[in-house]
């Protein structure tokens, strides 16, 4: 793929995809649930395909009809007892479906995903549903998949980790409803973006769940099995900050009209460090505006750990700022599709851009990078979409293997198109 400058500034109104991190949550829940939920606004890429895959195999009825999803729930049955299951590089569904096997009544079941996920931990998320009183057995390397899941969920109390992923404590969450005893769970150390945890907490509760919380601390689950409901769920956050900053990088507007400010998901907060930058801001309760000025402003440090998957566009959006940004909080982003640090500082480097590597972030310093550079993305979503933004200043950014934003966007570089943005297959 190579991307590079509009003719003119952005000025466009957008309506984002769906939530990759809602829509799994939801669907998860959903085939959990006793009776038909029906789901409007659902996600399809990748990591929704692969969970739609999971839950057929383990014999839930799951219709799929543009972006909209009946799902005929199990009521913690799951129909078919036996069976191998593959999730792709979907470390939502990695996180997520181990606990709700263990929820289940009766049935053993097999997990494991792509090269690229079995190299991501899981150990975490094992520990706590074993202190809970799952049957949980690594099949090859202690820590990773695959893993066999017996099911049989007792309850109890439970310490987890929040240092490396939010998602081990929403796994242990979701399945928690299910428990023949209540399930109080306690994060320790610091907790990794705690408003996903609470977009858990809100989507248990949307579909009946018993939760009680301090915070996304402590929280208090007791036995209630949930009810099919009938959902518009959220665009995604994280997708519309991508066509943000674009604007802010043409010097134009982009609206978003279908995310607001009030989202629970973090990244719609990244407006707030695009205004930081000089761009003017108009938040809205259903959307996000985006105008960008003459010249970017730099000269600060930003803590990005509670919108880590936006640390990327940001140092994208710095190599064009007019002093340093540095970028903060973020050491477990080394752990996600590809050490997203690692890449991205080398990355950046083949362009001619100086970046100070950390063991939390980096620091970007402002440059004019060579035209016509080719970027390897390494298989991660976040990459190339960030890589991507740099073709809005920079004639012929090369991005190989742009398929790998189907993870997350497939239509992304569409998106870009329709915005004005040069985009070209080669």
């Amino acid at each position: 793929m190579v991307v590079g400058p509009p003719p003119r500034p952005l000025d466009a109104d957008l309506a984002v995809p769906g939530s990759k991190s809602v829509t799994n949550r939801a669907l998860i829940i959903a085939a959990l649930a006793e009776g038909v939920s029906h789901l409007d606004g659902i996600l399809r890429s990748d990591d929704s395909y692969w969970c739609v895959q999971a839950l057929a195999a383990l014999g839930v009825d799951v219709a799929v009809e543009g972006t909209s999803v009946r799902v005929a729930g199990c009521g913690g049955r799951w129909p078919n007892e036996r069976a191998q299951l593959y999730v792709g590089s979907a470390g939502t569904l990695a996180r997520f479906l181990p606990g709700a096997l263990a929820a289940g009544t009766a049935g053993e079941w097999q997990v494991d995903g792509s090269a690229q996920l079995r190299a991501r931990p899981i150990a975490p998320l094992v520990d706590a549903l074993r202190e809970l009183g799952a049957d949980i057995a690594y099949l090859e390397a202690h820590g990773q998949l695959p893993i066999r899941v017996r099911a049989g969920l007792t309850g109890g109390k439970v310490a987890i980790s929040g240092r490396v992923s939010s998602q081990f404590t929403s796994g242990v969450l979701l399945a928690a409803p299910y428990a023949r005893r209540p399930v109080d769970v306690e994060v320790v150390d610091q907790l990794v973006q705690p408003e996903y945890v609470g977009l858990t907490i809100e989507m248990m509760r949307a579909f009946g769940a018993d939760v009680e919380a301090e915070g996304c601390e402590r929280i208090r689950v007791r036995p209630r099995p949930y009810a099919a409901r009938t959902l518009t769920l959220e665009a995604d956050a994280s997708t519309a900050c991508y066509f943000l900053t674009a604007a802010a990088l043409s010097g134009g507007r982009v609206r978003i009209t279908n995310v607001g400010y009030r989202s629970l998901q973090p990244d719609a907060r990244f407006v707030d460090v695009l205004e930081r930058m000089g761009c003017r801001v108009d938040r809205g309760a259903s959307y996000l505006e985006v105008v960008g000025p003459a010249r970017l402003r730099g000269g600060f440090a930003v803590d990005m750990r509670a919108m880590s998957d936006q640390a990327l566009t940001l140092g994208a959006a710095a190599v064009f700022a007019d002093a340093p940004v540095t970028v903060t909080g973020v050491p477990h982003i080394r752990r996600h599709e590809s050490d997203r640090i690692g890449v991205f500082v080398s990355q950046m480097r083949r362009l001619g851009v100086r970046v100070d590597e950390h063991p939390d972030g980096f620091t970007v310093y402002p440059a004019d990078p060579r035209p016509g550079g080719t970027l390897d993305p390494h298989d991660d979503h976040r990459q190339a979409m960030a890589f991507a933004l740099l073709g809005v200043r920079v004639p012929g950014i090369h991005i190989g293997d742009p398929g790998c934003v189907s993870k997350t966007c497939p239509a992304y570089f569409d998106f870009l198109a329709q915005l004005g943005v040069s985009v070209a297959y080669r």
